[in-house]
């Protein structure tokens, strides 16, 4: 009787079924959000999230990268053959001209593709091939995380290569697995047809992603399997969507537009009236308009004369400031400032602008704020540090007059990380510039002073490197006219108390017309030795590229502790220049130990040996000597921002310092 139930229940569809169930793995209802796990290239004990998504749907669907363009990866043809995809759809989908149009640096682009499930490891891929190219030495951990920008991992790319990490050369063509699923059956029940590999950027949250896709905040949680909100820009998180995407416009916020004028309409005579009366009413709206345009004309004149008798009176009658306040003036007399201001007409209207827009000091205020300018108040050559009001301050004091270029550069810099100018004063031929207080000192005082403070720490190293970067991005891409600072060493990157970095001395910057962009020539050379690009110490070309050989200089001043010119022989007077000690570093075998060996002591072992390796191969290639070979300003700060995220997240247990097979012999 048993072995009849046993039977019958044995051929039941519904036994079957629940049969069927038992003995099928667990299907899961999403993917787990890597995590930043990806950078840890040789640990693989990460429940397989670093090698990709688990086949939990169909085998093959359409679904959707993101890939920030950055040259040379900046049209749909580059593009396309960068992630084995098509150009024409590229084209089509992000709303661009043809298939060779140059995409705006940092545009976010949408790349259709087909993802499959993979023969081998059961998780959905969509497969790239990359040719390793002899110019610069690759790892899998720069290829996945620089070149394809975190759409692969390093682990991912190790386990479908043939190829040892040493032994990868100039040549070889890679199989790049990028990330990319399919829609679980539970998503497809609520709606959604596709996924998204979303690249996060900085500032990102689930909810901001999740609107920008017109998705859900809890779709794009649970399809990532995420308890928090805590993601990590640089790092590919899943977006569901309902409907195909379009092209992705991230624009800030318009300014308000001014109030339409109602379109007036021409007079019609009512009917039965004269041609006269329509002349009369030509003629009294023309008066008006007169009377108008004369009342505007003496306002104008009026605020100007104001303005002028203001700024006279100020300058003539500085008796009358109250010391006690912050807006106080220079004890100059009129005839001292007439001399002043007519040196140059450059001068002139540099300072009568300035006058305008800045704090003018009395200098027995300054000198009450220096201790009259004392020793112990000294910060560093003519510099001193001042107490007004109970803020403390910077005051340069400079013999002669003051450059009037860098007082306009510096009133309308608006950034976090450029030195703020809030006043100034003059007096018997000197300038007293008065800065914004930076009170840790410039990074050379930290790394170079004989009296050396505490070690900077990695974070802050790769931090203070991306405020550089971020106030170069500004003077080259945002202020208009773009300026190039000429000047960028260690010692004119200052540190506040939270170690944010701001750049100073503006002295030599010089602006960059519309019409030479690209290309400015000098008969006038300047600048402190080791950090002058050779195109500039021969020929006096004048380029952002200047900027950008500077950067990589300061960069490798903190990755080594080293500074930019070093004497290797005093009798013989032979110098090593840190630009050019870091080919060595990184060529030729043994990069693994020449790197530590090259790299600051003072860090000891606390700090990744990849991330660093990135950090050196960024300043190498900003120290090239060919012009050409430099990225811009941009693109080094999109490397910059993708090593923070990665350091921000870094704990020495997690470091490959000890572990073989990285980086080479």
């Amino acid at each position: 009787m048993a072995a009849r139930t046993l039977h019958s229940l044995s051929t039941s569809p519904l036994f079957l079924l629940l049969l069927l169930s038992a003995l099928s793995p667990p299907t899961k209802a999403q993917q787990p959000y890597v995590n930043n796990h990806q950078l840890a290239c040789e640990n693989r004990d990460f429940d397989n999230i670093t090698n990709g998504f688990t086949c939990n749907g169909p085998r093959s669907c359409r679904s959707y990268l993101t890939f920030w363009s950055l040259p040379p990866y900046n049209t749909p043809n580059s593009i396309a053959t960068l992630l084995n995809a098509s150009a024409a759809e590229i084209q089509t989908l992000n709303n661009l001209t043809s298939l060779t149009t140059v995409i705006p640096t940092r545009r976010l682009v949408v790349i259709p593709t087909t993802c499959s499930c993979s023969g081998g490891g059961g998780f959905y891929q969509h497969n790239a091939t990359y040719r390793l190219s002899g110019e610069r030495q690759e790892t899998y951990f720069s290829i996945a995380n620089d070149t394809y920008q975190a759409l692969s991992t390093c682990q991912a790319m190790m386990s479908q290569n043939p190829y040892g990490e040493r032994n990868l050369t100039a040549g070889l063509n890679l199989l790049v697995p990028l990330r990319c699923a399919c829609p679980t059956a539970n998503q497809t029940a609520a709606g959604f047809r596709y996924l998204l590999t979303y690249l996060v950027a900085q500032g990102d949250s689930v909810s901001a992603i999740a609107e920008m896709f017109r998705s859900s905040t809890p779709a794009v949680s649970s399809g990532n399997e995420l308890t928090s909100d805590n993601i990590y820009f640089f790092t590919p998180l899943l977006v569901p969507l309902r409907t195909e995407p379009t092209r992705i416009v991230i624009t800030p916020p318009s300014p308000t537009p001014p109030v339409a004028t109602p379109p007036q309409s021409p007079p019609v005579d009512p009917q039965g009236g004269s041609s006269s009366s329509h002349k009369w009413i030509y003629i009294g709206v023309g008066i008006g308009a007169g009377l108008l345009l004369l009342i505007s004309i003496l306002s104008l004149y009026f605020c100007y004369y104001k303005r002028s008798s203001k700024t006279a009176s100020l300058i003539e009658q500085n008796k009358l400031t109250d010391s006690s306040t912050k807006r106080s003036l220079p004890t100059t007399s009129t005839n001292q400032w007439s001399i002043a201001l007519s040196n140059s007409s450059d001068t002139t209207s540099g300072l009568k602008s300035a006058i305008e827009s800045l704090t003018l000091y009395r200098f027995s205020d300054l000198q009450s704020a220096t201790s009259n300018f004392s020793e112990e108040n000294k910060i560093k050559g003519s510099v001193y540090k001042a107490t007004i009001n109970g803020d403390d301050a910077a005051v340069k004091v400079i013999k002669g007059d003051v450059s009037s270029s860098e007082i306009s550069l510096l009133k309308k810099l608006n950034h976090s990380n450029i030195i703020r100018l809030s006043g100034f004063c003059i007096r018997e031929g000197a300038s007293y510039l008065v800065y914004e207080y930076s009170e840790n000192g410039s990074v050379s005082d930290w790394l170079h002073s004989s009296n050396k403070k505490k070690s900077l720490t990695w974070r802050q190293r790769v931090e203070i490197c991306r405020d550089i970067a971020e106030a170069l991005d500004y003077l080259h891409n945002y202020v208009t006219p773009p300026h190039i600072h000429k000047n960028l060493e260690s010692n004119n990157v200052l540190l506040d108390s939270n170690f944010k970095a701001k750049i100073s001395n503006f002295g030599v910057a010089r602006i960059l017309d519309e019409g030479d962009l690209d290309l400015q020539l000098t008969r006038h050379v300047e600048g402190t030795q080791g950090y002058l690009a050779p195109e500039y110490v021969e020929n006096g070309v004048i380029t952002p590229k200047l900027d950008v050989f500077a950067f990589g200089v300061v960069v490798l001043e903190l990755l080594s502790g080293k500074e930019a010119v070093t004497t290797v022989d005093k009798e013989e007077k032979e110098e090593m220049l840190l630009c050019r000690e870091i080919n060595n570093v990184l060529g030729g075998e043994n990069v693994r130990e020449k790197l530590k060996e090259f790299m600051d002591s003072s860090l000891g072992d606390e700090y990744p040996l990849e991330l660093a390796f990135t950090m050196a191969q960024l300043a190498k290639s900003c120290v090239a000597p060919d012009i050409n070979s430099r990225p811009s300003i941009a693109q080094v700060l999109t490397t910059l921002l993708m090593i923070v995220s990665s350091s921000i997240d870094w704990e020495p247990s997690h470091d490959l310092l000890h572990d073989s097979g990285s980086l080479g012999n």
